[in-house]
């Protein structure tokens, strides 16, 4: 777990056997768990969604709540109509829901935008580095995904990548603190802030962020926290225990909190952005204008969110957050713990299976991301075999953390390889499972024995599939396929309406 005690700001819903048995009864309220494919054997199956670290499925709960919500839709910034009254009502109502899901003082403000943490990392990595111009060095991690890593490269300049900790069996752990704490003494005099996930996309192994703020902070510096991975996962604070362990930035992306179609969120010191004007500028972050100048608005978060809000979004998102804090995220966290001990126990039997990064709960907290390789085929092909022939959706490759994978595999500086290095064999990847509330032990039952089955067979899928022609890493089926559009397509639908109308 995250390294606080949150104080819950949205009242837990009963005892906590109540708040399991609404989490129970939440299970199923998710769009797409009930959706069939067709399979290579020519029968199809209910897909087995476990690709939750790249989005998550949509709470059908919050879709509903919305629904009803988006019966007096209208735009914000007027209260002299009830639709707009009613919306801008809304919109401060979801901005409040974010701010007490991570325990936020009144000293932060909430800031809609983008659609994840990509957008509030560049918005905060510009803010930061014009507001502290002389500080040009960025700390962050080796397991950073590229969103908390390229935006600090872009735009303040210089980032040190401090390595990870080995666990006792040896793998990959935590952020080594001692390591962090060497590259703060030696850049304190030119540190802006420290960038860290708080929890990894590729290995699920969870960082101390309140013991990275204060390190920060008694050299002068801030401390920005990466919340997409973690925030539908496990209780996270932005307060810390004490003053000195606060976090200064959070940001986090709805699509991978349940709510899908949602914008990012990023909650800041409001102190951060006093004196400076908005990265965007638009309609609905002025007091006045005139042809020849504009004033900005001194409130926030309204001069930080120019432009038409993506009310429908921010809306779900916060009557998601709403739900999770109603539920409790302590349920929420044990209920997947024993999920990701179940299944790690399961790989770790399976032979020709290699698990990547600290994988013993017991020496390393972690949420239900789980990265592996099978010794006998490609990272590729696995992912592609799972799909076509057992209906489950894991995701392949680098995850968007390509140096981090490549560390793991032993690749690194493999940057100049030759091409026929690089090819569907060598392309450096794993396979990754993860985790969402709507995942049980027989998803992971699912996932183990159709792995049994590869690693029973390997010479018999290899000769189903060949390589993409794309040079990704992937592969194809030689026979089987099924076109998107066979599923679904919107100019089909759409005349679908029209034949009806």
């Amino acid at each position: 777990m995250i390294d606080s005690v949150p104080s819950p700001r949205i009242a837990p819903a009963g005892s906590r056997e109540e708040r399991v048995a609404l989490l129970e009864a939440l299970r199923s309220a998710f769009d797409g768990l009930d959706t069939e494919y067709p399979l290579a054997n020519g029968g199809t199956a209910r897909r087995t969604y476990l690709d939750s670290a790249a989005s998550t499925l949509r709470c059908t709960v919050a879709d509903d709540i919305v629904r009803r919500a988006l019966r007096h839709y209208a735009n914000t910034h007027s209260q002299l109509h009830f639709g707009a009254r009613i919306m801008t009502h809304l919109y401060h109502q979801a901005h409040e829901i974010v701010g007490n899901f991570v325990d936020a003082s009144d000293d932060y403000t909430v800031v809609f935008g983008g659609s994840g943490v990509t957008a509030g990392l560049n918005r905060m990595a510009r803010v930061l580095a014009e507001r502290r111009p002389e500080r040009d060095v960025v700390i962050t991690t080796l397991m950073e995904h590229h969103a908390n890593d390229l935006p600090h490269r872009k735009h303040v300049g210089n980032v040190v990548h401090v390595p990870l900790e080995k666990d006792p069996d040896g793998d990959a752990g935590r952020v080594d603190v001692a390591a962090l704490r060497r590259a703060i003494d030696e850049h304190a005099d030119r540190l802006n802030y420290v960038a860290v996930t708080a929890a990894s996309n590729v290995t699920g192994v969870i960082n101390p962020v309140h013991e990275i703020a204060r390190m920060a902070h008694d050299a002068g510096a801030l401390c920005v926290v990466d919340a997409a991975q973690s925030a539908a996962h496990l209780p996270l604070s932005v307060q810390g225990n004490e003053p000195a362990e606060a976090l200064d930035v959070l940001c986090m992306s709805g699509h991978k909190i349940y709510a899908p179609g949602s914008p990012g969120v990023t909650v800041a010191r409001k102190a951060l952005f006093e004196g400076l004007e908005p990265q965007e500028v638009g309609g609905g972050i002025v007091d006045r204008v005139e042809t020849d100048h504009y004033e900005i608005t001194d409130a926030l978060p309204e001069r930080e969110e120019a432009g038409t809000p993506n009310l429908p979004g921010a809306l779900r998102l916060a009557a998601t957050l709403q739900l999770l804090g109603r539920i409790g995220m302590d349920v929420v966290e044990d209920d997947e713990r024993q999920l990701t001990q179940y299944a790690l126990e399961k790989l770790e039997a399976l032979d020709g299976l290699t698990l990547y990064g600290s994988h013993r709960l017991e020496v390393a907290d972690r949420i239900g991301v789980i990265t592996f390789n099978l010794d006998a085929l490609p990272h590729g092909l696995v992912a592609a075999a799972l799909n076509d022939h057992f209906g489950i959706a894991v995701r392949n490759a680098c995850f968007c953390a390509q140096p981090f994978v490549r560390d793991l595999l032993g690749r690194t500086g493999g940057d100049g390889a030759p091409a026929d290095q690089c090819g569907p064999e060598t392309q450096p990847g794993m396979v990754r499972v993860s985790f969402g509330l709507y995942n049980t032990t027989d998803d992971v039952d699912a996932v183990v024995d159709a792995l049994a089955d590869l690693t029973a067979r390997p010479t018999e899928y290899r000769t189903r599939y060949r390589p993409a022609r794309d040079g990704s890493g992937d592969w194809v089926h030689r026979e089987f396929e099924h076109p998107p559009e066979a599923s679904f397509s919107l100019t089909e639908a759409v005349d679908g309406w029209l034949d009806e109308a």
